[in-house]
């Protein structure tokens, strides 16, 4: 029992000497903020750098915007083409599934190009 009480003093003593007695008292520290606002800021996203586009970004815009613009012409002619035949009863079944095919095709280019040229993989 004499052994176990000089070792609690021993252990104490290391304790003092390396500095754990010194600790700064928790009164002295300000009290953290609990301001809500302050909470949320580290949930907002940092803003991302605005890049300014380049050339070839800027053509590619111009290629893709010339592509969706024949494609939404096509698309209201078929529409069209489709309207005349099915209420109007007019033979233009030939001129409507040549522009469907068209529309299709354009569709599927565009899709193409606008994910080759501006989808990051």
């Amino acid at each position: 029992m004499n052994l176990l009480r000089v070792l609690r003093l021993l252990v104490a003593g290391a304790l003092l000497a390396l500095g754990a007695g010194h600790a700064p008292a928790l009164a002295a520290e300000p009290p953290p903020e609990n301001d809500g606002a302050h909470v949320l800021q580290s949930f907002q996203p940092a803003a991302p750098a605005v890049v300014a586009p380049d050339s070839t970004d800027l053509s590619r815009r111009w290629v893709m915007f010339g592509l969706g613009l024949p494609l939404l012409l096509l698309l209201l002619i078929t529409a069209a083409l489709g309207v005349a035949m099915g209420v109007y009863g007019k033979q233009v079944f030939l001129a409507h599934m040549i522009c469907a095919g068209l529309t299709v095709t354009l569709a599927v280019v565009h899709v193409i190009v606008g994910l080759v040229w501006f989808r990051p993989f």
